[in-house]
């Protein structure tokens, strides 16, 4: 099974933030009138290279659906998972949970950290996002039963090549972890064979 990826869309395919002189390229085609003032930061090649990284696509971002309509095909992607987002916390979630919210909020945890790993099942992901912090890493790592890679992205540059040698680095890693012959004892090293 392939590992997912959560992807954000503001800071990660949409760049932002750069102090000036700095100037953002603008990437054909150029966005119809009335879409998002941001759109043409959207560099059309991003939809190859995220497809190209072996992993299941899936939108985690406060657009929505919209990710689908106005993005995926920017970027060539068919539709993808969307992530969706409780509007009211408080509304849709039992009183245990929302207490648990809360106490991840005043840990430093981003909003997303838990409902991303709820969402995955089980599964490795990585997570594409601007506004991951150390405390959603160690959330994770002590929270989530199988390997992931919550992965800051640069709002002010947006994915790059580091960015995709990463996530590559660590898919290769999952996998070739996945792979190794079971039977192993517990606490045994995992060398190759």
């Amino acid at each position: 099974m392939r590992p997912l990826l959560f992807l954000d869309v503001d800071g990660p395919l949409i760049p932002f933030g750069a102090p000036p002189p700095y100037t953002y390229p603008c990437h054909a085609p150029v966005p119809p009138p009335g879409a998002h003032p941001l759109l043409h930061r959207v560099d059309p090649a991003h939809g190859r290279r995220l497809a190209g990284l072996g992993c299941e696509l899936v939108w985690a971002t406060t657009w929505g659906e919209a990710a689908n309509e106005v993005l995926a095909p920017r970027l060539g992607l068919p539709p993808l998972p969307v992530v969706d987002w409780p509007e009211e916390l408080e509304e849709e979630l039992e009183e245990e949970t929302v207490a648990e919210l809360e106490a991840d909020f005043g840990a430093g945890l981003h909003w997303k950290t838990r409902p991303l790993s709820v969402w995955a099942g089980g599964r490795p992901y990585v997570w594409l996002d601007d506004e991951i912090r150390p405390a959603d890493r160690a959330w994770a790592a002590a929270h989530h039963p199988a390997p992931v890679l919550l992965h800051r992205v640069d709002p002010r540059t947006g994915l790059g090549d580091a960015d995709y040698a990463a996530v590559t680095a660590w898919v290769v890693r999952v996998r070739r972890v996945a792979e190794e012959p079971c039977g192993r004892e517990a606490g045994e090293p995992r060398g190759r064979e």
